[in-house]
């Protein structure tokens, strides 16, 4: 359980690491990895992540496959595209209740519907329009107290998780709660995989459909929830 300490040195418990920061966080890492599944089960490609987008770009470029190459250009420039489009809408990187989360989730989910309709059509472009999506989310907020958020993708997730426990195991005082964040999206993530996975053996490629709707539904909660509150 995340905590803090106060000036006499006892433990508070939700001082740091706020609830809904779990909550929020583990939402849209489950949201990433089902996104991520359902497109490599059907299109064989990523889209909530870069690294390998790059690697496979400079293969086909290197082979010289033109329409692998088109495709995956198409998904590096829909992640960078929903990324700005997140800057621009949110316009701050810090991690913050009462920013515009709810119209810019809600974003995402219409952004997958039509995803979902092109895809059941297999046409290529909900590939870029899904990366696009994960873009959008993944630049939502990138950073919480000091560590840094990344909900689409666990590389960086699995980074500071293993620095987290090598600080620890030489002694070093850790923040706890920074720790169970990480592995929260780093377990949320891993079970919206297989949910995506099973979703989409169950009824194909409606399964992203799914996603638009848990996206759209969650960002309108929000919504409602913030104006409940002014």
């Amino acid at each position: 359980m995340p905590y803090t300490r106060d000036e006499h040195g006892k433990r508070v418990v939700g001082r740091v690491g706020e609830p809904w920061v779990f909550v929020g966080a583990g939402v849209l890492a489950a949201i990433a990895g089902y996104i991520n599944v359902v497109m490599l089960g059907f299109f064989a490609v990523p889209v909530s992540h870069m690294s390998g987008a790059v690697s496979r770009l400079s293969g086909d470029i290197a082979l010289g496959d033109m329409a692998d190459l088109i495709l995956i250009s198409g998904i590096v420039a829909g992640f960078l595209a929903g990324a700005m489009l997140s800057g621009i809408l949110i316009g701050a990187a810090t991690l913050r209740a009462g920013r515009r989360y709810g119209g810019v989730l809600m974003l995402q989910g219409m952004m997958l519907a039509v995803a979902t309709w092109l895809a059941l059509d297999s046409v290529s472009l909900a590939v870029p329009l899904a990366a696009m999506a994960c873009g959008l989310q993944n630049a939502m907020a990138s950073s919480y107290r000091g560590l840094v958020l990344r909900t689409t993708h666990v590389t960086g997730v699995v980074t500071d998780i293993g620095v987290l426990i090598g600080q620890r195991l030489r002694q070093k005082k850790i923040r706890i709660w920074k720790l169970w964040l990480l592995l929260t999206l780093l377990l949320t993530f891993f079970l919206g995989g297989v949910v995506g996975a099973l979703t989409l053996k169950a009824i194909g490629m409606q399964a992203l459909g799914i996603a638009a709707l848990v996206c759209f539904v969650v960002g309108a909660v929000y919504v409602l929830v913030q104006h409940a509150r002014l």
